[in-house]
């Protein structure tokens, strides 16, 4: 049986003396969708920092690929074909569209080259207008849109989305929600983060809904809008 692309097992993650993750377990199949949601402050963002290495859990253990990255550098992790889009994006706001792009390419931990310069700018005709301007000339969905394109570049087999639409006009977000939905039907796992759940469940496999740094729900997307009751506990619907 193939391993998991991503496995964490009884993640306990700390800020100075607060305890944010309460053993925490979460895997990512190959080829699946999953959301990750949850009230603010309920430790999604720590968990996927948790993941990613940019904070390092005190105890448990994270896999990528089979191989344990618990306590690792986040550009080891990125190697092993994990993209993350941070919330709050953080592209080049000095380099071009072009450039944001070009630079992040490369091939996939397979030799794959599926996402070409040339697919993704298929996949945001928005970005094909504005190739010359400097991120900082971009409005915030542009933003998103060259975060995500550029995620995509480096060919990995995980994209982890914070906060995929947080801010962004309704227009906009429903073009970043037909996005995940060309990447899902890219066979591309992914890991989606958003306040939305009823775009999240169209488009996810499985959800994974947190509550106090513990996973309160975790199920396909058709049991939890089976239960309006959970999605009234946790969610505030």
């Amino acid at each position: 049986m193939a391993p998991m692309l991503i496995n964490a097992q009884k993640l306990n993650t700390y800020y100075g003396a607060s305890h944010i993750l309460r053993g925490i377990d979460f895997a990512v199949a190959r080829g699946e969708t999953i959301g990750l949601m949850g009230r603010n402050g309920m430790g999604k963002s720590t968990l996927l920092k948790s993941l990613m290495g940019l904070v390092k859990p005190r105890s448990g253990s994270v896999e990528i690929m089979g191989r344990s990255m618990m306590g690792r550098a986040p550009y080891e992790i990125a190697q092993l074909g994990i993209a993350y889009v941070p919330e709050g994006r953080g592209i080049f706001g000095n380099l071009s569209v072009v450039e944001n792009l070009k630079m992040a390419a490369r091939a996939g931990t397979q030799g794959q080259r599926d996402w070409t310069y040339e697919r993704v700018l298929d996949t945001f005709p928005r970005l094909t207008e504005r190739l010359n301007h400097g991120g900082q000339q971009l409005s915030g969905g542009e933003q998103q849109m060259l975060t995500i394109g550029r995620a995509l570049m480096t060919n990995p087999d995980v994209l982890i989305l914070d906060e995929a639409t947080e801010g962004l006009a309704p227009l906009i977000a429903r073009e970043i929600w037909r996005i995940c939905g060309v990447i899902r039907e890219s066979g591309l796992s992914s890991v989606i983060v958003d306040k939305n759940w009823k775009q999240v469940t169209q488009i996810t496999d499985r959800n994974v809904i947190l509550v106090k740094g513990q996973v309160a729900f975790s199920g396909t997307s058709a049991e939890l809008l089976a239960r309006p009751e959970v999605l009234s506990q946790h969610l505030g619907v």
